[in-house]
């Protein structure tokens, strides 16, 4: 390797293949002073992963599948993406709030800055709050049409009929309002920190 290098005329090539050797006895030192352990099942697990399951970490599952699969898995989903529309009319027949939870929860596991997941989800039902909630919106909304948004925006949005109003608010059976954190509580009471809870 030395060989190699001071052929190529890449100057400090000593130092080059020193600071490569030096990485790797490193990494070999690190995983001896970690070791190896075997679990119960028989599996391989290192201090480090240890580390992370005391900490609540999950670890990931690996699921290998054929290729044939994986064209079939990738074409239905393409398939399943593809019937997306956004939707600004609903129907208001009652859903079970079983199904709603499960929404809620399968929403609750997107990524967040160093797992802090900034938010609270809220379910409205109630009819009160439903038409409080479309007030504050429709008046958001006539400004947004009227001043924020400019002619151009409010020309394009011609052909899908859309205006300031919003009586959905009121039909959905169900409103799920999604508040951010800017921080969390600790066990202790103390403030955690909340990453890129601005996106929300």
């Amino acid at each position: 390797v030395l060989r190699w290098f001071s052929s190529s005329g890449l100057p400090y090539a000593g130092l080059i293949v020193s600071l490569i050797v030096l990485a790797l006895v490193y990494m070999l030192f690190q995983r001896k002073i970690n070791g190896e352990a075997r679990n119960e099942d028989g599996n391989t697990r290192n201090d480090e992963q240890e580390d992370l399951h005391e900490v609540g970490h999950i670890p990931f599952v690996y699921k290998r599948h054929s290729e044939g699969d994986m064209e079939t898995r990738s074409r239905e989903f393409y398939e399943l993406m593809n019937k997306r529309r956004s939707v600004r009319f609903f129907s208001d027949e009652p859903v079970p709030r079983e199904i709603v939870e499960q929404v809620v929860r399968t929403a609750g596991t997107a990524p967040s800055g160093a797992h802090t997941e900034p938010w609270t989800f809220v379910v409205v039902e109630n009819r009160d709050y439903k038409r409080k909630i479309r007030e504050i919106v429709e008046r958001e909304e006539e400004i947004n049409y009227a001043k924020r948004m400019g002619p151009q925006w409010v020309d394009d949005l011609k052909p899908f009929r859309t205006t300031w109003e919003k009586p959905y608010l009121e039909t959905a059976p169900y409103l799920i309002l999604v508040f951010k954190q800017t921080y969390g509580i600790g066990p202790n009471g103390e403030h955690v920190l909340h990453h890129y809870y601005e996106w929300l």
